[in-house]
């Protein structure tokens, strides 16, 4: 006979900027029991773009699962920072370092004050340019709208992400996405999504600012993406020459309804070649919400 839990969801929106904004993610606590199904029904229910499960590891402090409203994905920024600042919060984490067990591997965990980084692997790249005019389709733009001497790159430091590198925040701002184009050209190359970016900023202290399209996984638009963040760094660093090792990525800011991110990225560099990064950021609990399914 079929009884039913109520499973408490904690919503926090991790990457606040100035303890405003930020993207919110669920996060579900004492998750051992739950089965992948019962996940991606609790995270379809939510309805956020990703709920994080935390269970018990045998090698890394704790066990995270992630789920979109309509599938597993093996690795979330913006809820592994909404978690362990979570943890954090709670006491449950007291040391300055931590780690997390994924689906595919371990990765460790900085906490610095009331910020929380994420490991990222050193950047993986594919050009991607004889799909341009198919790209460019897909955001509504032009050629000419592109960074000049630069290309659209499939970059990977954990997840895949498009790079879309256009000239100006007008041109981001003005991007009309395709969704079902979108989705064609993620599945062909295995996408989380596409993140456009401009270095054109507002702000002298931040390095990028862009914006997050990935229907795949039933997210129109995401308002911060620390997978994608550690991407664009490292293309900043390597493919545009910018030589720093801290960039300071804004996202959010043209949503139909704006909520900017800051998402900031340390990348590890030795003999000028990106070893590993860390990107992260603040996350600040929201709310409490229940979620009742048949267990």
């Amino acid at each position: 006979m079929d009884t039913t839990e109520k499973i408490k969801v904690q919503i926090l929106n991790a990457f606040t900027d100035h303890n405003k904004g930020g993207n919110p993610a669920g996060v579900v606590l004492d998750a051992d029991h739950l089965s992948n199904k019962h996940k991606l029904e609790i995270a379809s229910k939510v309805g956020l773009s990703e709920t994080a499960f935390v269970s018990t590891s045998k090698i890394a402090d704790f066990k995270l699962d992630f789920f979109t409203p309509n599938r597993q994905i093996a690795h979330c920024g913006h809820a592994t920072i909404a978690t362990f600042s979570y943890l954090k919060q709670l006491g449950v984490v007291k040391n300055k370092h931590s780690s997390k067990e994924t689906i595919d591997g371990i990765r460790n965990i900085k906490l610095t004050g009331d910020m929380a980084f994420m490991e990222q692997t050193s950047p993986q790249y594919i050009d991607v340019n004889h799909r341009k005019d198919q790209i460019l389709d897909s955001l509504g733009i032009k050629n000419s709208e592109l960074l000049p001497n630069t290309s659209i790159q499939l970059v990977n430091t954990g997840n895949s992400f498009l790079l879309i590198p256009v000239k100006s925040s007008e041109v981001l701002k003005n991007i009309v996405p395709d969704y079902e184009l979108i989705t064609k050209i993620s599945n062909e190359f295995d996408l989380i999504g596409f993140y456009p970016f401009t270095t054109e900023v507002n702000n002298p202290e931040r390095d990028a600012s862009t914006r997050m399209f990935g229907p795949r996984y039933n997210i129109p638009e995401e308002a911060g993406t620390g997978m994608a963040a550690g991407p664009l760094a490292c293309y900043l660093y390597e493919k545009l020459n910018i030589k720093k090792d801290r960039f300071l990525i804004q996202q959010g800011e043209y949503m139909k309804e704006p909520s900017t991110s800051l998402i900031i990225v340390d990348l590890k560099i030795e003999n000028n070649k990106i070893q590993s990064l860390m990107a992260g950021g603040k996350g600040s609990l929201q709310n409490q919400t229940e979620i009742e399914i048949r267990v």
